[in-house]
């Protein structure tokens, strides 16, 4: 079983000013994500059987949403899974309207709607040193054109996670 998840996907610019910011993170300790493992989790499937992937890729199938665009411009400390992350202090209303229905979706697969209320945001650092939240003086701004299906790696591939299916937001 792979474990699964929807998210948005930045591309290879917007990965590498993460990443850059990552960096630049003062006294921020621990483990930056490789740059080409960023990204921002949508819905959390865990554990799937392969058997199941149909149902899951005809969720994703189903969306109709028109592209938007996502601005990050906090740094938070979450203290439980110690990491620094990047979020959105004003998450706009078509990331949200993504993420309700998917999960709406995803209750036909058998999975269950998360409970807890959607926070945005890009794990920048993980075991990072306790830090105060701060804004950034320029929000990133990220067009969001697309969002994936992903899963984990296994193995010694130096990449964490595997894009297994795209799907656009224009044209659609």
């Amino acid at each position: 079983m792979q474990r699964l998840f929807f998210a948005l996907w930045p591309d290879h610019g917007l990965g590498n000013r993460l990443n850059r910011l990552a960096g630049e993170l003062p006294e921020r300790g621990g483990r930056q994500h490789h740059p080409s493992d960023l990204h921002m989790t949508l819905v959390f499937l865990g554990p799937v059987a392969p058997e199941r992937l149909p149902c899951i890729e005809q969720v994703g199938d189903q969306i109709r949403l028109d592209p938007f665009t996502l601005y990050l411009d906090q740094v938070d400390y979450w203290q439980r899974p110690r990491i620094l992350c990047l979020g959105a202090s004003d998450p706009p209303a078509p990331l949200i309207s993504l993420v309700q229905s998917l999960q709406s979706g995803l209750v036909g697969c058998g999975f269950e709607p998360e409970k807890r209320l959607y926070k945005p945001h890009v794990t920048l650092v993980r075991k990072a040193k306790r830090q105060h939240a701060f804004g950034l003086d320029s929000p990133i701004e990220w067009p969001v054109n697309e969002f994936v299906l992903a899963g984990s790696c296994s193995g010694e591939n130096p990449l964490r996670y595997q894009i297994i299916k795209h799907w656009s937001l224009q044209n659609r």
